[in-house]
């Protein structure tokens, strides 16, 4: 997959009145923007072609999960898709859970599926995630579409169902060096995991990116964080990078949200590089929060949509 191209004006970068160098990647302008693209073509469809349906999953009233899954509805009705809510008890037994997942998979007017992650400790959420269908898997997270995404050559993967996050990075990367600008460069993922590290640096492979993961057990951290012009840190430790492990001019995606406990018992969000040190330092950064988690909502909503027109033949 090419690097998008900037999403319309790019009013979306704003330089940092403390360092004219630095600039703000404005991941709520360009989510704002791709979702009122999704919403147009959505509406072009309105008395032609039947609703697209989303049902989400969300097991149990965990807090964070509670406020995921409401922006993710509220999202999906404003573009015109349906975005129903699936409520279940945390008691629920992976049984139980397979067979409302079967149920959806076998309804042929949901077009996606995505179970809130995380499960109760009784659930087995690897069972639950395979079982749904991969062709109703907006979360791309089916190991069929992963290897899907993996093996594609570049005109196939803009067909395929992508991990949201990663594909949102790839976005915001667009907007930062354009469509072809991301040839040759050296880019470290700071993570490893199967949401976002795994498949982001498979997608900047994809892009020719030359791609070092870096985790918990890389010696050196520091020394290999500084050799990135494109740093993805999606580790999960608040304020794990520091400013002076960057190299100037790098562009840095924070894709961290750690809550942190303050002094009068709020919690302030927070992502994993020291951002007051990054942003000083850094060509173009995300901040924490407003960066990277609008891009992902509004790329569940195009995985919505891919899977929409992949079961019923309806250009979206």
């Amino acid at each position: 997959m090419s690097a998008p191209a900037p999403l319309g004006k790019p009013a979306a970068m704003v330089p940092d009145p403390a360092r004219a160098a630095a600039t703000l990647i404005d991941g709520k302008a360009v989510a704002a923007r791709y979702r009122a693209g999704l919403a147009e073509r959505v509406g072009a469809l309105v008395g032609a072609a039947p609703t697209p349906r989303l049902r989400v999953v969300i097991v149990g009233d965990h807090p964070a999960s509670r406020t995921y899954v409401r922006t993710k509805a509220r999202v999906a009705g404003e573009i015109g898709i349906d975005g129903g809510l699936v409520e279940l008890p945390d008691t629920i037994t992976t049984d139980d859970l397979l067979a409302v997942v079967r149920e959806l998979n076998d309804e042929p007017a949901v077009h996606g599926i995505l179970v809130q992650l995380p499960l109760p400790p009784q659930v087995d959420a690897t069972a639950v995630l395979e079982t749904i269908h991969p062709a109703k898997d907006v979360d791309g997270f089916h190991p069929l579409n992963v290897g899907r995404m993996v093996t594609a050559t570049r005109p196939a993967v803009e067909d395929l169902l992508i991990p949201c996050t990663p594909l949102g990075c790839l976005h915001l990367l667009g907007e930062v060096h354009g469509a072809d600008g991301l040839a040759g460069k050296h880019a470290v993922v700071l993570g490893r995991s199967n949401i976002v590290g795994k498949p982001m640096a498979a997608l900047l492979l994809g892009e020719d990116c030359t791609v070092t993961t870096a985790h918990s057990k890389t010696r050196d951290l520091a020394g290999v964080v500084a050799a990135a012009d494109i740093l993805v840190a999606a580790v999960g430790r608040a304020g794990l990078v520091r400013g002076d492990w960057l190299r100037p001019g790098a562009t840095v995606l924070d894709v961290g949200m750690n809550r942190i406990e303050q002094a009068d018992g709020g919690k302030r969000l927070t992502g994993d590089v020291a951002f007051d040190e990054a942003v000083a330092v850094a060509g173009a950064i995300t901040p924490v929060p407003g960066g990277v988690g609008p891009m992902t909502v509004a790329m569940l909503m195009r995985n919505t949509l891919t899977a929409y027109a992949r079961q019923t033949g309806v250009a979206v």
